[in-house]
């Protein structure tokens, strides 16, 4: 069993403001954890599973982390998924590099998208199409959210992301840099030779983008549908927008 104070440290990790405090986040799951060994994250601490830790991979990108065996009971205890027997790390938060709109690069930015797995699935997309990276408004879930981890699918390792107060930091931006964001009353997406360049918008799929956002936008897109749905979700409307973005390369 781990120590009193680790279990502790570990279960403090599930909240936003002890992440914050220790620039450490964690990463759970054999995917997710392989991902975290293989990429040049700094790795804490690494609690494994006696099967998982058999895995002839494993010694090979355990080089240097300190790595105690635990039950699986006791991984699912202290983690956040509903079932973990293969592995649970502490990993540090890397360092913010800056954030630059590159004219030749898209960004994806995030405006009040409140869950974590919609967060998390958004970051996995913008890996897939190889954006420049994701910006994050200050009411967005944390990146770092164990459940926005694990929803990226080990794309937490290559994807830069960055919070800030997105109405400032997209007034900030040079005025020949498009900005596009999904509305319903916006162009047809269908029609429109888009490419990958700019920061494209997604909000809230309740609410849509907040007003100070919307006012940055050089242009509105819409994805026309024929079905009585409301609306999609905000991770479906972003890879139909962004597959219109690349569809042409």
């Amino acid at each position: 069993m781990v120590s009193k104070a680790v279990a502790k440290y570990v279960q403090q990790l599930h909240q936003k403001k002890y992440r914050q405090r220790t620039g450490a986040f964690l990463v759970e799951g054999a995917k997710s954890v392989r991902e975290l060994l293989s990429s040049g994250l700094r790795v804490e601490r690494l609690l494994l599973t006696a099967e998982f830790a058999a895995s002839p991979d494993l010694p090979a990108l355990l080089k240097g982390v300190s790595v105690e065996v635990v039950s699986a009971d006791e991984l699912t205890r202290l983690g956040t998924l509903q079932h973990n027997d293969t592995a649970l790390a502490i990993a540090h938060i890397p360092d913010e590099v800056p954030l630059v709109a590159k004219p030749g690069h898209l960004l994806l930015a995030l405006d009040q998208v409140r869950d974590p797995g919609n967060v998390g699935t958004l970051i996995r997309l913008a890996d897939w199409y190889g954006l420049g990276g994701v910006v994050l408004s200050e009411t967005c879930a944390d990146a770092w959210n164990p459940k926005t981890v694990a929803a990226t699918m080990g794309s937490f390792t290559r994807v830069r992301v960055w919070q800030r107060s997105l109405p400032e930091w997209l007034a900030g931006l040079p005025k020949d840099l498009p900005v596009y964001g999904a509305d319903l009353h916006g162009d047809n997406v269908h029609r429109q030779q888009l490419t990958p360049k700019g920061v494209l918008v997604m909000g809230s799929e309740s609410h849509g983008l907040t007003p100070e956002v919307e006012a940055c936008l050089t242009q509105r897109l819409h994805i026309p549908g024929q079905g009585g749905a409301e609306s999609l979700n905000v991770a479906i409307s972003a890879a139909i927008l962004l597959d219109n973005f690349f569809r042409h390369l």
